[in-house]
């Protein structure tokens, strides 16, 4: 009986703890938020920050997603959601100079084929007025056959990491750009 109550509160804990961790990470926003995203071919001009100001730009990468529905990421900064993307796009936002926490995090998925291995990330920004910031969201899924037959074992995860502008200015080229809001 006691272990039977240990597994429930274990698996009980697991799923609350899964399902809470992007309010947790830090820079996140609350984990309930979900966004409505919309994408556009962009006309491939990078802003400069204004006047006192950084931009940040987050960019989604889904070459390496081979699943389906590719996830909705949501980017948050100092535990404020700022906005999302989904499928090779990207967006841009103004930040006051400062140390900045940052955060990208998959929206839940209903239909993921497989169980995801991590579904948020975080990093760390100090700004600098004038400046701009290039942050990657790889969508990446993992295939690993140990043994050449039989089942495929999967695991999807986000990996959140900052681009040199070159790299991000060929990425803007080809992504789409994205706009979003809160869904009510």
């Amino acid at each position: 009986m006691r272990l039977t109550i240990a597994i429930l509160l274990f698996a009980t804990s697991t799923l609350l703890s899964s399902n809470s961790i992007a309010q947790s990470a830090s820079g996140c926003g609350p984990a309930n938020v979900k966004f409505d995203v919309k994408t556009e071919k962009a006309q491939n001009n990078m802003p400069t920050p204004e006047p006192g100001k950084s931009l940040v730009f987050f960019l989604q990468d889904d070459v390496n997603f081979n699943s389906k529905p590719r996830p909705t990421t949501r980017f948050g900064i100092d535990g404020t959601w700022v906005g999302a993307t989904h499928a090779n796009s990207y967006f841009f936002t103004s930040v006051d100079p400062g140390e900045h926490h940052i955060c990208a995090s998959w929206e839940p998925m209903i239909k993921l084929s497989f169980p995801p291995m991590r579904t948020t990330a975080a990093a760390h920004l100090i700004a600098e007025a004038g400046k701009s910031y290039y942050f990657r969201a790889r969508d990446v899924t993992k295939t690993d056959n140990p043994f050449g037959k039989g089942d495929v074992i999967s695991e999807a995860e986000v990996v959140l990491e900052p681009l040199d502008s070159d790299e991000a200015q060929v990425l803007v080229n080809t992504f789409s750009f994205s706009s979003s809001h809160p869904k009510k």
